[in-house]
């Protein structure tokens, strides 16, 4: 999903903003929660007062001027005396109620407003980890990101700006309109009414123009952010390689044509805010003109005059700000869409209707027939058959690229087979609900990737709920205990980003304490071990003997040293089992197994 693809043509970026609108409403007006949706009324009267009493500000304004310029100057006269203090204390009365009202609307708002942020920023988040691995794998983390950053953000500038600046000044228009066609003619009102419609028209416009620059601006953003992550990321990569220059370059490229974009995008700001101060000011001339030739006729009075021009500075005032505002709101508009573009994307793995929970009978995996591909045009397994029976242990072998961690994102569920079933105690993993099918496996994956948080977190999180002796418990048996004891802030020693700061043997211990500590009924060993050394090896392998003990063991290896013990093995070659059985069975049989066996015999002396 390309930022690009997004827009298109002018009626299909309409209505795709409209339903951008339409998504954000029911985060507005929340079913069922009748605080929220009492604020919102409670916040629109606030807002409805405060025009009421602003537009009543210039009125005050227009009886003081015209009380005070019929009055001669009277040696020793009081202000009681010369001019009625009801109107002054009138004047300032409307001015405290207007502030007044506009404060405790934004007081009765803001709890609406940071709960649908909050409520679009979950539902957002919850639906990333719903999508499928593919998409994961598709995407850049970094991007990614960024768009939904950008989205919450443009969330909270339209939700301020939009509901309680746009729509009050659009009513605000009509009320001024409505009193100066009343107090004077139709002409002051169409001449205003025409100034501003020609403002909006000429932002509108415009806006729309240099919106281009915007979406560029955005692009490169992200594809610098991108690019940026990705390096840190990969650290120490850059590093082995030398390549900080060649990242520099990278990142700077992106950096230039975000500039060249961001140019661009002010220089043609100027050119709307100089259009918009023609516009404005011209407006305010002509009115000012008719109000001054009524004063000259006697048909309006001084206060008449200092009203008109009240209610012009009043209106224009925030039209100005308008400008910006409405930029500002297309561009959240269009960060908005971004993100809930991501919500339209639909799961590739989802659950049926009404999915059972798995029910555990000691845990039999079996793989019946099972095809599968990640692209059509190049299938990875190929009729592949086999029975884990509970409690015991069953190893799958096979050079590089053969499938074998493809069998392991199937068993979890991250792909579904396009042909076959695989089933966990008869039932098909593809009829009962994900959640209790991944609470049913554990995992020790070869690539140990560890939160940057402390050991004690990155254990835990194999069993949020467990308590202090569990995670220390799983420790023990992962034979890691007395290593982070040993450390200067024991269990609450951070671990770095991505696990860092450990060691491969210590990594793959706390990845052994996660999974003893989540106790599942299915274990899936992923070739743990072969990134370490020998010595590390033999010593994870003795941890991950004792935890799988009695328990339904599938294990994917690429050392078969460690393999040796299992109750069958399987040969996978090309996404086929081209053999089967026992260590001493394989070897006897002379065939793909044991050239293998071999070949690592001889490497290893």
């Amino acid at each position: 999903m390309s930022n690009s693809s997004l827009y298109e043509t002018k009626d299909e970026r309409g209505n795709s903003q409209v339903k951008t609108l339409i998504t954000l409403l029911p985060y507005l007006w929340p079913a069922g929660q009748w605080n929220m949706r009492a604020r919102v009324v409670v916040a629109l009267t606030l807002l409805v007062g405060s025009k009421i009493a602003n537009v009543y500000v210039p009125l005050f304004y227009r009886d003081a001027v015209d009380a005070l310029s019929g009055v001669s100057p009277v040696e020793g006269a009081t202000l009681v005396a010369a001019v009625p203090v009801g109107l002054l204390l009138s004047y300032g009365g409307a001015r405290i109620l207007a502030q007044m009202f506009s404060e405790l609307r934004e007081a009765v708002f803001a709890r609406v407003a940071q709960r649908a942020i909050r409520n679009a920023a979950l539902r957002t988040f919850q639906h990333l980890h719903v999508l499928s691995l593919r998409f994961h794998m598709n995407r850049q983390t970094g991007g990614l990101s960024r768009i939904i950053e950008r989205g919450v953000k443009g969330i909270e500038f339209l939700l301020s700006f939009m509901m309680f600046n746009i729509l009050p000044t659009l009513l605000e228009i009509f009320m001024v309109c409505g009193i100066l066609w009343n107090l004077f003619n139709f002409w002051y009102a169409f001449v205003t009414f025409l100034t501003i419609s020609i403002f909006i028209g000429f932002t509108l416009v415009v806006t729309e123009w240099r919106l281009k620059y915007r979406r560029a601006m955005n692009d490169r953003d992200t594809e610098a952010n991108t690019k940026a992550i990705d390096s840190l990321l990969n650290y120490e990569t850059v590093k082995y390689f030398g390549n900080e220059a060649h990242e520099a370059r990278r990142f700077d490229k992106a950096m230039q044509a975000y500039e060249t974009a961001s140019v661009k995008s002010t220089v043609s700001l100027s050119y709307l805010n100089i259009g918009q101060g023609v516009v404005i000011s011209l407006g305010l001339v002509i009115v000012m003109m008719m109000a001054g030739q009524g004063v000259v006729d006697g048909t309006m009075t001084l206060g008449d005059f200092v009203l008109v021009n009240s209610y012009l500075i009043q209106l224009y005032l925030p039209l100005n700000f308008l400008g910006f505002v409405y930029r500002q709101i297309r561009q959240s508009l269009t960060d908005m869409e971004a993100m809930f573009r991501v919500l339209d994307i639909e799961t590739e793995v989802s659950d049926r209707p009404d999915a059972p929970a798995l029910a555990l009978n000691g845990g039999t995996v079996e793989f019946d027939h099972v095809d599968f591909g990640y692209d059509p045009r190049r299938p990875i397994l190929r009729d592949v058959s086999f029975i884990v029976p509970a409690g015991k242990t069953v190893a799958i072998v096979g050079p590089s690229g053969a499938g074998k961690s493809t069998i392991s994102r199937l068993l979890f569920r991250f792909y579904d087979v396009n042909r076959g079933t695989v089933r966990i105690d008869g039932q098909d993993i593809a009829a009962v609900s994900q959640e209790s099918l991944r609470a049913s496996i554990g995992i020790v994956p070869q690539d140990t990737v560890l939160f940057n948080d402390s050991i004690y977190y990155n254990i835990l999180y194999g069993r949020p709920s467990a308590a202090t002796s569990a995670v220390e418990s799983a420790a023990r048996l992962a034979r890691i205990h007395d290593f982070i004891t040993s450390l200067p802030d024991g269990y609450k020693s951070n671990v770095g980003e991505r696990g860092l700061k450990l060691s491969g043997g210590e990594k793959q211990r706390v990845a052994i304490a996660r999974t003893i500590l989540k106790s599942p009924a299915i274990l899936l060993f992923d070739e743990a071990t072969s990134a370490l050394d020998t010595h590390t090896e033999k010593e994870i392998q003795e941890s991950l003997r004792e935890v799988s003990s009695n328990r339904t063991t599938l294990q994917i290896a690429h050392r078969l040293s460690t393999v040796i013990d299992a109750d069958e093995i399987l040969v996978l070659e090309a996404g086929q089992i081209s053999e089967r059985g026992r260590h001493m069975e394989l070897l006897a049989r002379n065939g793909a197994y044991a050239s293998m066996w071999r070949k690592q015999q001889e490497t290893s002396k």
